[in-house]
């Protein structure tokens, strides 16, 4: 037993050499001693953890490092290859290529006593990004693909940005081949234009806008009119367009977003506009140094009329007016007023035009071929040196001819249009049915004539005034027989014997003064406007022989003495008459006119009981 515990006390013996090791035996232990010094070699410490978590954030921010700085160096030759392709065009070319605007309806909202004009202005309108960077597709063998990918990514951008707001300066307006020759300067709201890169050609990707804007016109009337005679000559409007400041911001007027921070601004923006002027119905086409038409041919008077009220005289007309917009634009007027004057009898340099007519033109619209203007207003009260000139007008208007007459309108006082007020067509008749009633020839030298003088005063048709005939100073032709088919260009005029005479008259009857006449309404008659009847008497006037004509009175006394029905006399000449109108004032002496050179024609029946022998 001892032996036994001395062995197992005993240590055990040195293995030396190559022996082979010794197996295990039930005191063997399961686990190697050593195997608990290899686990303690291997077991991580927190500072060990540490600093590999760190070398690894280490290299995944120096990655995302670097791939952020590619990205942004790819991002930033991305928006400056879009920048330069954006700052290499030219305002001319964005404002020709890149901006679409169609109006499609024009509404004037209001007029200032300055003669600006607030108009609101209906189209649609766009930014045509893709035509001015060149993102627009092409087909697929005719572009690489770093180049597809470009224009992908730029219209991705674009259609991300949707719209910009634009915010213009003054815009000023002036003819391109004369560019001191300012025509107008317009203001404008800020406004919202959509963007697109890949456009159609229908236009449908054009955005509805509503423009407010206040359109100031130049008040150089001369520089306006030859800005139109130079365009219609060249057969193409061309227009210089100046903008002193283009402010330029992502989004929508009153969006908050990232796009706000996209802004850009110009200055001194220039551009030209060239419209081709499209052929115009009733005018000569434009261009080939064709002059520009007159008002008159762009302006037809169909109907005038003029009424008498208690203190005034009203004027209504009925005009038509050349339409050259396209059909599928629509406008609407206000009403616009103006101020007709007439250009001075006075031959002197300085005088001034007679304001004679306020008038107001109703609102209109576009229609094709022509327009339909309706014009209403009053006669203004007249100054004291006013009744010659507006006798003069008179006078020519109611003998057939145009007047010249100056238009202008409170809303540019210094916008005035010379233009003809055209005469009746055709040319009124205003004494009719005239006739010396109770003809007396007294025999003597030289011969006297007495009688009573009657005539119809017929108005034109649309003319229906009150007015009161005062006097009447006539100049009368005589002839042996019914007044042979003259024109009244034969009519005496200033020397008052016409040269050559015509056939058959005898003699001449011009009283020294002026007669004194009473005037009565007659009924109405159709077709025509208002008549009166006038009479006046004459009291032994001479009855001038004609140079040369001796032969013919004698044998037109002889049928007068010796015929049993007498003989007839005819009558030709021009009178002039006195006339105060109701509603027209005039002041100083009596306030009346004077209307000269009114034609007549008439035939007198002279018997053998006309003759006073003393």
């Amino acid at each position: 037993m001892s032996s036994i515990i001395a062995q197992q006390d005993s240590p055990e013996p040195q293995d030396k050499g190559k022996g082979r090791a010794p197996g295990p035996t039930e005191n063997t232990p399961l686990l190697n001693p050593g195997s608990s010094s290899y686990l303690g070699d291997h077991t991580t410490t927190p500072e060990t953890t540490r600093r590999r978590l760190r070398s690894k954030l280490t290299w995944v921010f120096l990655v995302s490092l670097i791939i952020c700085i590619v990205g942004f160096i790819i991002v930033a030759l991305l928006a400056f290859s879009y920048a330069a392709k954006v700052s290499h065009t030219s305002p001319d070319n964005l404002a020709k290529n890149a901006l679409i605007f169609r109006p499609d309806r024009i509404d004037a909202l209001n007029t200032t006593s300055k003669g600006e004009i607030w108009i609101k202005v209906d189209g649609r309108m766009g930014i045509d990004v893709g035509s001015v960077m060149g993102l627009r597709r092409d087909p697929m063998w005719l572009e690489s693909i770093p180049i597809r990918v470009w224009k992908a990514i730029g219209r991705w951008g674009v259609r991300r940005m949707n719209r910009v707001s634009v915010t213009l300066s003054a815009i000023h307006i002036a003819s391109e081949h004369d560019p001191s020759n300012a025509l107008a300067s317009i203001i404008t709201y800020p406004v919202s234009v959509p963007l697109s890169a890949d456009t159609f050609y229908d236009l449908s990707w054009l955005s509805s806008v509503s423009l407010l804007v206040l359109v100031q016109p130049t008040s150089d009337t001369a520089a306006i009119l030859h800005f139109l005679q130079d365009s219609w000559r060249r057969g193409s409007v061309a227009l210089r367009v100046d903008v002193e400041r283009a402010a330029v911001r992502g989004g929508g007027l009153h969006e908050t977003s990232w796009r706000n921070f996209i802004r850009g601004e110009v200055s001194n923006v220039r551009a030209s506009m060239h419209l081709p002027i499209p052929p115009l119905h009733g005018l000569p086409s434009p261009g080939h140094d064709v002059p520009f038409p007159s008002i008159s041919e762009l302006i037809t008077l169909q109907s005038f009329g003029v009424y008498s009220d208690s203190n005034n005289l009203s004027l209504h007309a009925s005009a038509t007016m050349v339409d050259p917009i396209p059909s599928d634009f629509a406008f609407t007027s206000p009403h616009l007023p103006f101020v007709i004057s007439l250009p001075s009898s006075s031959n002197a340099s300085s005088s001034l035009p007679l304001p004679i007519a306020s008038v107001t033109t109703a609102p209109f619209t576009l229609t094709h071929p022509n327009i339909t203007l309706d014009i209403h207003g009053t006669v203004l009260p007249l100054l004291s040196d006013s009744p010659a000139t507006l006798s003069s007008f008179l006078s020519r208007y109611l003998s057939g001819q145009p007047n010249p007459v100056l238009i202008n309108s409170p809303l540019a006082p210094e916008f005035t249009i010379d233009t003809l007020f055209p005469a009746p067509n055709p040319r009124p008749q205003i004494l009719q049915n005239v006739t010396i009633r109770d003809m007396k020839i007294k025999p003597g030298t030289p011969f006297l004539a007495s009688g009573t003088v009657f005539a119809h005063v017929v108005l034109p048709k649309g003319i229906d005034i009150n007015l009161h005939v005062s006097r009447v100073l006539p100049d009368v032709l005589v002839f042996d027989g019914e007044v042979p088919r003259l024109t009244f260009a034969s009519l005496p005029t200033p020397p008052p014997l016409p040269d050559p005479l015509p056939e058959n008259a005898f003699g001449h009857i011009r009283p020294d003064d002026w007669l004194p006449a009473m005037s009565i309404r007659d009924e109405p008659h159709e077709d025509v406007g208002v008549v009166y009847i006038v009479s006046a008497k004459i009291i032994d006037v001479p009855l001038e022989v004609l140079p040369g004509r001796q032969k013919i009175f004698s044998n037109f006394i002889s049928k007068v003495i010796f015929g049993s029905d007498g003989a007839v006399a005819g009558i030709l000449g021009s009178a002039a008459v006195s006339v105060g109108v109701q509603g027209l004032p005039f002041p100083g002496e009596a306030g009346e006119m004077e209307l000269d050179g009114l034609p007549f024609k008439g035939s007198v029946p002279v018997r053998k009981k006309s003759m006073i022998v003393d």
